[in-house]
Formats: C-alpha cells, sequence, structure tokens
C-alpha cells in the first residue's frame, strides 16, 4: 500500500515537474500571460452567472451560454499560441502595411451599406457595425481597433526611416509635385489622411467607438514623438470635419448617420429625466421612454451600490435580471455586485499590471516599430478597460459608451480580437526578453568599477 502511495506521489511530481518545465520553456513575458489566462477565467464564470436575460432572449440556457463561452476562451488560447509560437515581427511588419488599406474597405462596405453577396453590411439596433460574412456576425469596429494600430506602428516607424517610396516618386515623376517629399506632407498623407477618414467613417455607425478608436490613435502619435504643432493641425482638422457633418445632418443629409445620438447624449440631463419618470403616470409613454433612457445606467450603479464591501457573493446578483447586457457594456458593474470592491480592486490590479508590465516590455524592445506595436496595444486593452469602467461607474463628463471589458465581457468576437493582440504583445516580447537576458550577461561580464589603466599603474608604482 505504501508503494502505491508513493508512486501516486511520484507521478503527482512529474506532472507538476512538466508543467513548471513549461513554463520554464516560455521565453514570452510571463506576467502577461498569466493576466490574459486569469482574465480569461473570470470572464467563464462571469459570462455564466450574468446571462439570464440573453438566455431568456435566445431561448436556451445559461449552461449552453457558457459552453459557447468556453469554446471562444479555447480558441483564444489557441490565437495566442500560435502567434506566440509562430508570429515574427517582420512578418507583423508587411502585414501592417496593409492595415488602413484593410480598414478602408470594410468601412465603405458599412458607410454605403453594400450587399457583396458573401459579404454584407448589417445593423444593430439600427445602427450599421457588423458584416456578415457567409451569415456570420464580424464586429467590425473590433477589428478595426487592432488594424489601425498595426497600421500606425508601420506608418511611424517607416517615417522615421524616412523609407516612405510613393509620395517621393510621385514627386520625381512630376516636378511640379516636388513639395511632396517634405516631411509635413508624407505625416498628411501617411498618417493623419488615415486617422481622420477612419474616425469620419466610424462615426456614421457609432459615435462613441469613433471617439475611442480616434483618442486611441491620437495617443499612440503623440507617444510615438509626432510634433505637438501637427497634432494641432489634425485637432483643427478634426474639428472642421465634425463640424462640417453636424451642418449636413441639420441639413437632412446625413439622416441615416448617429449624429442624432451623439447630440441627444450629450445634451442630456439625467436630473430631468428622472423628474419626468416620477412626474408622468406610470405606463405611459413619458414614463417607458423615461425609464428606457435611464434603466442601463441605473441599474449599473445599483448593482455597484448594493455589491458593498464583499458582495453578495457568486451567482447571487438581482440586478441582472434587471439591466440589458449587463454581460457586456455593464460587466464590470455585475462584478461588483457579486464580488464586491474586493473583485473590483482585483480587476482594476490586473489592468494596471498590463500597464505596467506593458511598458516594460516596450521600454526593452531594440526597434522602434516593436515598441510602437506594443505601446498602441496595450494603450488599447488597458484603455478600453478603464473606459469600461467609468461609464460602470457613471464618471462625470464620461459618455454612455459601449465598450466591453477586455477579455471578460461576453461576445466572441471582442474575446478572439483581444486574444490576437495578446499573442502579438507575447510574441514581441520574446525579443524583449533576449535583450533584458543579453544586457544582464553583459552586466555580469563587466567590473562593477573600471579603473584607468594608466592611473592605476602610476599609483603602483608610489
Amino acid at each position: 500500500m505504501a508503494e502505491v502511495q508513493e508512486i501516486k506521489k511520484e507521478q503527482e511530481s512529474g506532472r507538476l515537474g512538466s508543467l513548471f518545465n513549461l513554463m520554464d520553456r516560455f521565453t514570452g513575458d510571463k506576467v502577461i500571460l498569466l493576466i490574459a489566462l486569469f482574465l480569461m477565467l473570470i470572464s467563464v464564470v462571469s459570462v455564466f452567472s450574468s446571462t439570464p436575460l440573453l438566455a431568456r432572449e435566445l431561448g436556451t440556457g445559461r449552461m449552453d451560454i457558457m459552453l459557447d463561452q468556453l469554446k471562444a476562451v479555447a480558441m483564444g488560447f489557441i490565437f495566442i499560441f500560435i502567434l506566440y509560437f509562430f508570429g515574427r515581427v517582420e512578418i507583423y511588419r508587411r502585414l501592417s502595411m496593409l492595415g488602413f488599406a484593410v480598414t478602408f474597405g470594410i468601412l465603405i462596405i458599412l458607410v454605403l451599406n453594400l450587399n457583396l453577396g458573401l459579404v454584407k453590411a448589417g445593423s444593430i439596433n439600427g445602427a450599421r457595425r457588423i458584416l456578415l460574412v457567409a451569415g456570420k456576425q464580424i464586429h467590425v469596429y473590433e477589428f478595426v481597433k487592432v488594424f489601425m494600430i498595426m497600421y500606425l506602428g508601420w506608418a511611424l516607424d517607416t517615417f522615421k526611416r524616412h523609407g516612405f517610396t510613393f509620395l517621393p516618386w510621385l514627386a520625381w515623376k512630376f516636378p511640379k509635385l516636388a513639395f511632396l517629399e517634405k516631411d509635413f506632407y508624407q505625416k498628411m498623407f501617411y498618417i493623419y489622411l488615415p486617422i481622420f477618414l477612419t474616425t469620419f467613417m466610424v462615426m456614421m455607425g457609432s459615435n462613441s467607438s469613433a471617439l475611442f478608436i480616434g483618442l486611441i490613435m491620437v495617443l499612440m502619435i503623440l507617444v510615438g514623438g509626432i510634433d505637438g504643432k501637427d497634432i494641432g493641425i489634425m485637432v483643427l482638422a478634426l474639428l472642421v470635419g465634425v463640424g462640417s457633418m453636424f451642418l449636413a445632418w441639420k441639413a437632412g443629409l446625413l439622416k441615416e448617420s448617429r449624429i442624432g445620438t451623439a447630440i441627444s447624449r450629450i445634451t442630456q440631463d439625467d436630473d430631468a429625466v428622472m423628474r419626468k419618470l416620477l412626474d408622468a403616470p406610470r405606463g405611459s409613454k413619458d414614463y417607458n421612454d423615461a425609464r428606457d433612457e435611464l434603466k442601463q445606467p441605473v441599474s449599473a450603479l445599483l448593482a455597484i451600490k448594493e455589491g458593498g464591501v464583499f458582495g453578495k457573493g457568486i451567482g447571487n446578483s438581482t440586478q441582472k435580471y434587471a439591466t440589458p447586457v449587463i454581460f457586456g457594456d455593464y460587466m464590470f458593474s455585475f462584478i461588483i455586485e457579486e464580488s464586491g470592491i474586493i473583485g473590483a480592486i482585483l480587476i482594476i490590479l490586473l489592468y494596471f499590471s498590463l500597464l505596467a508590465r506593458g511598458t516594460l516590455v516596450a521600454k526593452e524592445c531594440d526597434k522602434y516599430y516593436d515598441k510602437m506595436i506594443v505601446t498602441g496595444l496595450i494603450i488599447l486593452v488597458t484603455g478600453q478597460a478603464f473606459m469600461h469602467m467609468a461609464v460602470n461607474v457613471h464618471l462625470p463628463f464620461v459618455p454612455q459608451t459601449g465598450q466591453t471589458l477586455p477579455l471578460v465581457s461576453h461576445g466572441t468576437n471582442s474575446l478572439l480580437v483581444f486574444s490576437i493582440v495578446f499573442g502579438i504583445l507575447l510574441s514581441i516580447s520574446k525579443d524583449a526578453k533576449e535583450n533584458i537576458a543579453r544586457r544582464e550577461a553583459k552586466a555580469e561580464a563587466e567590473p562593477i568599477i573600471v579603473h584607468d589603466d594608466d592611473q592605476w599603474t602610476q599609483s603602483a608604482s608610489v
């Protein structure tokens, strides 16, 4: 009997040893990997507990929804490890060149409401935000974020190396266009124009996504070292563009856009809506309209208030029966209701840790392109997470946007996109880790104090 127990102990220690050896052989950043895995595990539990309304709407059970989420998580793991093992910086660089072209192509299908047979524009709640590809929904803006970050990483790196070829070729071919060789026009054509067009086209379907994507792109080029004067010109151009869109909307030329929705959200007075709700007869049109306007933000705040310090416990949320899409846009509120402030602090610490670790990885990259890609992707993940939290706690001056909590909220498209983001981060982190190892090896080989040979000889002779 004792021998059998010894054999079992050896087998268990062998399995643990194999697991630890696997982690030792992992040359990417282990902290980023563990953060991704932890967020995905939180996602599975949270989605199962938060989706009774979704299950009723779909005519299915929460277990089926959780199994779908598990499949998405498993697929996300596969994406992460494929990109980690087989992703190469040169491959990312070449694909990044196409980022804006692909973005422009898919957005133009939405803006023009095209039907290309296999691919056609689709809408959610009256807004064109998805592509239907062979009957499957593709949430376009989730992919646009990553495509444009990758493109800007390439564009900023190429500008820094004076590597653009198209405008210089035009300047050489047509002497009257010689001015196009100047840095200002190259920045305008390759960097600012793509940012402006992307923001403009996204705004036609989602104001909040346009605001967020535009902000992420501006932050990225600021970090990239672009002149502040040029940023001012770009912001002025954006303001002129938005003003032109508003005038066109007032003239009735952009009736299908989301400009009216943006204006109503900006000018909405929550106190006035609450008074309207209290004064209107129950069941009247005014009462129902006011209730619908307040339902999500008020229910989210109630979830936070009822969660307290320790929460109600897993599965004991009540606001999940009242808040539409609490499993998506209001996942942070749901987590607080079930796990309290402790759960909120844990989530915040995970994203702050990702921000700190990503900053370290970017610092250790020896190539400008690598630095920019890591920086942009880290800004994307943490920026979206903190915007999601700000909306959930109803922070003043923060618009009610539909941004999900990365790797946690329900949604296959979002989860897979952020899995790709983490796969790219881990792939690039391998090179950063090698740089750290080389620097440490060099530091070990060098003496702590370096003496001047002549001075040392003179001191010895005295």
